[in-house]
């Protein structure tokens, strides 16, 4: 099973067709090799295995950023079970 963090685009490369995201504060660059629709500076993306493979909507991909962020903060926290 994989699980996808959505990752908002910061930068766009168009020479090497790959775009650097951020996701929960890690930056990473990405191929977009597989996905050739058009891509803008704050578009949330899912990754797999380095490859955007879709856009997806910024509120549902800001819902799941703030669900994930819960469970770290649950997990790091230790005192709470995480009801997610």
């Amino acid at each position: 099973m994989c699980l996808s963090v959505p990752s908002k685009i910061i930068a766009i490369d168009d020479d090497d067709l790959s775009v650097t995201v951020e996701s929960l504060g890690v930056q990473r660059k990405v191929s977009r090799h597989l996905y050739m629709e058009p891509l803008a500076i704050g578009d949330y993306v899912l990754i797999h295995i380095g490859f955007v493979m879709n856009k997806i909507d910024k509120a549902d991909a800001e819902l799941s950023l703030a669900l994930y962020q819960e469970m770290i903060d649950k997990l790091e926290d230790g005192n709470e079970p995480c009801s997610i």
